[in-house]
Protein backbone atom coordinates (compact mmCIF):
# COMPACT_ATOMS: atom_id res chain seq x y z
CA UNK A 1 0.00 0.00 0.00
CA UNK A 2 1.38 3.46 -0.78
CA UNK A 3 -0.34 6.74 0.39
CA UNK A 4 -0.11 10.36 0.12
CA UNK A 5 -1.43 13.07 2.27
CA UNK A 6 -2.29 16.47 0.06
CA UNK A 7 -3.52 19.72 0.81
CA UNK A 8 -2.74 22.39 3.97
CA UNK A 9 -5.91 23.07 5.82
CA UNK A 10 -8.60 20.71 3.90
CA UNK A 11 -6.61 17.69 3.42
CA UNK A 12 -7.21 14.62 1.35
CA UNK A 13 -5.55 11.05 1.74
CA UNK A 14 -5.12 9.45 -1.25
CA UNK A 15 -4.32 5.67 -1.14
CA UNK A 16 -2.87 3.29 -3.70
CA UNK A 17 -3.83 -0.21 -3.11
CA UNK A 18 -2.61 -3.96 -4.54
CA UNK A 19 -4.11 -6.40 -5.55
CA UNK A 20 -6.05 -7.84 -2.45
CA UNK A 21 -5.16 -4.72 -0.25
CA UNK A 22 -7.90 -3.55 1.70
CA UNK A 23 -8.37 -0.66 3.65
CA UNK A 24 -11.67 0.33 6.09
CA UNK A 25 -13.43 3.29 7.31
CA UNK A 26 -16.41 4.43 9.11
CA UNK A 27 -19.45 4.22 7.24
CA UNK A 28 -19.71 7.50 4.53
CA UNK A 29 -15.86 8.40 4.92
CA UNK A 30 -14.99 7.34 0.95
CA UNK A 31 -14.69 10.70 -1.11
CA UNK A 32 -14.15 9.31 -4.43
CA UNK A 33 -12.05 6.02 -5.91
CA UNK A 34 -11.01 4.70 -9.59
CA UNK A 35 -12.92 1.18 -11.00
CA UNK A 36 -11.59 -2.11 -9.61
CA UNK A 37 -12.27 -1.79 -6.13
CA UNK A 38 -14.60 -3.95 -3.94
CA UNK A 39 -16.77 -2.14 -1.23
CA UNK A 40 -18.16 -4.33 1.19
CA UNK A 41 -19.99 -2.77 4.86
CA UNK A 42 -19.65 -4.62 7.29
CA UNK A 43 -20.36 -4.86 11.60
CA UNK A 44 -16.86 -6.06 11.17
CA UNK A 45 -15.96 -7.59 15.08
CA UNK A 46 -19.74 -8.66 15.89
CA UNK A 47 -22.19 -6.86 18.00
CA UNK A 48 -19.57 -6.06 21.15
CA UNK A 49 -17.15 -4.19 18.53
CA UNK A 50 -20.51 -2.79 17.17
CA UNK A 51 -21.38 -0.76 20.61
CA UNK A 52 -18.01 0.09 21.44
CA UNK A 53 -17.36 2.22 17.95
CA UNK A 54 -20.92 3.63 18.55
CA UNK A 55 -19.86 4.74 22.35
CA UNK A 56 -16.35 6.06 20.85
CA UNK A 57 -17.91 8.34 17.96
CA UNK A 58 -17.76 5.98 15.23
CA UNK A 59 -20.58 4.13 12.86
CA UNK A 60 -22.28 0.87 13.85
CA UNK A 61 -21.15 0.20 10.25
CA UNK A 62 -17.74 -0.17 8.76
CA UNK A 63 -16.71 -0.26 5.12
CA UNK A 64 -13.80 -2.39 3.66
CA UNK A 65 -12.61 -1.62 0.29
CA UNK A 66 -10.45 -4.46 -1.35
CA UNK A 67 -8.89 -3.86 -4.58
CA UNK A 68 -9.10 -6.51 -7.17
CA UNK A 69 -5.48 -4.97 -9.47
CA UNK A 70 -2.59 -3.29 -9.10
CA UNK A 71 -2.73 0.70 -8.44
CA UNK A 72 -6.28 1.06 -7.94
CA UNK A 73 -6.81 4.65 -5.98
CA UNK A 74 -8.91 5.40 -3.54
CA UNK A 75 -9.31 9.18 -1.52
CA UNK A 76 -10.40 10.03 1.68
CA UNK A 77 -11.23 13.52 3.36
CA UNK A 78 -12.09 14.96 6.88
CA UNK A 79 -14.94 16.11 8.20
CA UNK A 80 -13.70 19.40 9.17
CA UNK A 81 -10.95 21.58 8.59
CA UNK A 82 -7.46 20.23 10.28
CA UNK A 83 -4.59 17.73 9.65
CA UNK A 84 -4.41 13.75 8.98
CA UNK A 85 -2.38 11.97 10.83
CA UNK A 86 -0.52 8.72 10.20
CA UNK A 87 0.74 5.60 12.22
CA UNK A 88 3.01 2.25 11.53
CA UNK A 89 1.41 0.48 14.25
CA UNK A 90 3.98 -2.97 15.17
CA UNK A 91 1.95 -5.63 15.91
CA UNK A 92 0.57 -5.21 19.54
CA UNK A 93 1.24 -1.47 19.64
CA UNK A 94 -1.73 1.45 20.29
CA UNK A 95 -2.21 4.69 20.43
CA UNK A 96 -5.42 6.34 22.08
CA UNK A 97 -7.50 9.36 20.68
CA UNK A 98 -10.22 11.46 21.23
CA UNK A 99 -13.63 10.15 20.17
CA UNK A 100 -14.52 10.46 16.15
CA UNK A 101 -10.41 10.65 14.94
CA UNK A 102 -10.75 7.35 13.47
CA UNK A 103 -10.41 8.23 9.66
CA UNK A 104 -9.30 4.64 7.89
CA UNK A 105 -7.05 1.80 8.39
CA UNK A 106 -5.36 -1.50 6.86
CA UNK A 107 -7.33 -3.87 7.53
CA UNK A 108 -5.06 -5.28 9.98
CA UNK A 109 -5.27 -2.93 12.77
CA UNK A 110 -7.57 -3.32 15.32
CA UNK A 111 -10.74 -0.05 15.94
CA UNK A 112 -11.80 -0.58 20.07
CA UNK A 113 -13.46 1.66 22.44
CA UNK A 114 -10.57 2.87 25.03
CA UNK A 115 -12.60 3.29 28.63
CA UNK A 116 -11.05 5.87 31.46
CA UNK A 117 -10.69 3.81 34.30
CA UNK A 118 -10.47 7.25 36.81
CA UNK A 119 -13.72 9.00 37.69
CA UNK A 120 -12.63 12.36 37.50
CA UNK A 121 -11.00 12.10 34.45
CA UNK A 122 -13.91 10.42 32.48
CA UNK A 123 -16.68 12.89 34.33
CA UNK A 124 -14.70 15.96 33.80
CA UNK A 125 -12.29 14.83 30.86
CA UNK A 126 -13.93 17.16 28.26
CA UNK A 127 -14.31 13.85 25.87
CA UNK A 128 -16.43 11.47 28.62
CA UNK A 129 -15.22 8.46 29.85
CA UNK A 130 -15.18 6.75 25.99
CA UNK A 131 -12.22 7.25 23.94
CA UNK A 132 -10.65 5.04 20.83
CA UNK A 133 -7.79 2.56 20.81
CA UNK A 134 -6.12 1.80 17.64
CA UNK A 135 -3.94 -1.32 17.65
CA UNK A 136 -1.23 -2.71 15.08
CA UNK A 137 0.10 -3.79 12.67
CA UNK A 138 -0.67 -1.92 10.48
CA UNK A 139 -1.25 2.15 8.94
CA UNK A 140 -3.71 3.60 10.52
CA UNK A 141 -4.93 7.59 9.63
CA UNK A 142 -6.71 9.76 12.18
CA UNK A 143 -8.08 13.53 11.57
CA UNK A 144 -7.56 15.98 14.18
CA UNK A 145 -9.22 19.09 13.61
CA UNK A 146 -7.25 22.41 13.55
CA UNK A 147 -3.16 22.40 13.91
CA UNK A 148 -1.77 19.63 15.51
CA UNK A 149 1.39 20.47 18.19
CA UNK A 150 3.09 17.24 19.42
CA UNK A 151 5.14 16.81 22.38
CA UNK A 152 6.98 14.33 24.07
CA UNK A 153 7.22 13.98 27.76
CA UNK A 154 9.90 13.02 30.31
CA UNK A 155 8.78 10.36 33.19
CA UNK A 156 7.07 12.77 35.29
CA UNK A 157 7.01 15.18 33.22
CA UNK A 158 3.57 16.91 33.35
CA UNK A 159 1.32 19.22 30.70
CA UNK A 160 -1.46 20.86 31.47
CA UNK A 161 -3.98 21.54 28.94
CA UNK A 162 -7.80 22.59 28.65
CA UNK A 163 -9.48 19.19 28.22
CA UNK A 164 -10.60 19.76 24.53
CA UNK A 165 -7.00 19.89 23.35
CA UNK A 166 -5.96 16.66 23.66
CA UNK A 167 -6.45 14.64 20.34
CA UNK A 168 -4.23 11.51 20.65
CA UNK A 169 -1.60 10.16 23.58
CA UNK A 170 0.30 6.85 23.70
CA UNK A 171 -0.79 4.13 26.59
CA UNK A 172 2.28 4.79 28.74
CA UNK A 173 0.92 8.58 29.39
CA UNK A 174 -1.02 9.04 32.52
CA UNK A 175 -4.40 11.04 32.08
CA UNK A 176 -6.29 12.43 35.12
CA UNK A 177 -8.04 15.94 35.78
CA UNK A 178 -7.06 18.75 38.13
CA UNK A 179 -9.32 21.67 39.75
CA UNK A 180 -8.30 24.94 38.80
CA UNK A 181 -7.15 26.92 41.86
CA UNK A 182 -8.82 30.21 42.87
CA UNK A 183 -12.18 30.88 42.97
CA UNK A 184 -11.45 34.14 40.52
CA UNK A 185 -9.52 31.54 37.91
CA UNK A 186 -13.09 29.56 38.24
CA UNK A 187 -15.51 31.78 37.78
CA UNK A 188 -14.30 34.35 35.45
CA UNK A 189 -10.88 32.80 33.82
CA UNK A 190 -12.80 31.25 30.97
CA UNK A 191 -10.75 27.71 31.05
CA UNK A 192 -13.82 25.74 33.38
CA UNK A 193 -13.49 24.23 36.45
CA UNK A 194 -10.78 21.64 35.44
CA UNK A 195 -7.75 21.04 33.48
CA UNK A 196 -6.28 17.86 31.98
CA UNK A 197 -3.17 16.91 33.66
CA UNK A 198 -1.09 14.33 30.95
CA UNK A 199 1.97 13.05 32.75
CA UNK A 200 5.06 11.14 30.70
CA UNK A 201 6.77 9.11 29.50
CA UNK A 202 5.37 9.27 26.18
CA UNK A 203 3.85 11.35 22.79
CA UNK A 204 0.86 13.31 23.07
CA UNK A 205 -0.65 15.21 20.33
CA UNK A 206 -2.44 18.01 20.91
CA UNK A 207 -4.92 20.26 18.42
CA UNK A 208 -5.53 23.60 18.58
CA UNK A 209 -8.72 24.22 17.60
CA UNK A 210 -11.81 21.43 19.03
CA UNK A 211 -14.51 21.14 16.81
CA UNK A 212 -16.83 22.13 19.79
CA UNK A 213 -14.68 25.36 20.19
CA UNK A 214 -15.24 26.14 16.20
CA UNK A 215 -19.04 24.80 16.31
CA UNK A 216 -19.40 27.84 19.32
CA UNK A 217 -18.14 30.36 17.52
CA UNK A 218 -20.18 29.69 14.42
CA UNK A 219 -23.15 29.61 16.37
CA UNK A 220 -22.62 33.25 17.49
CA UNK A 221 -23.24 34.56 13.85
CA UNK A 222 -26.10 32.21 13.23
CA UNK A 223 -28.95 34.40 13.34
CA UNK A 224 -31.96 33.24 15.72
CA UNK A 225 -35.84 33.43 14.83
CA UNK A 226 -38.10 35.61 17.21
Amino acid sequence: MEYEIKGSVLQSLEVRLNAGEAIYTERGGMAWMTEGIDMATSGKGGLGKMIGRALSGESLFLTTYTAKANGAMITFTPEAPGKIIDFRLEAGNSIIAQKDAFMCAQDSVDLAMHFRKKLGAGIFGGEGFILQKLTGPGIAFVEISGEVIEYNLKPGQKLKIDTGHIAMYEPTVDYDIQMVKGVTNMLFGGEGLFLATLTGPGKVWLQTMPISNLASRIAAYIPRSG
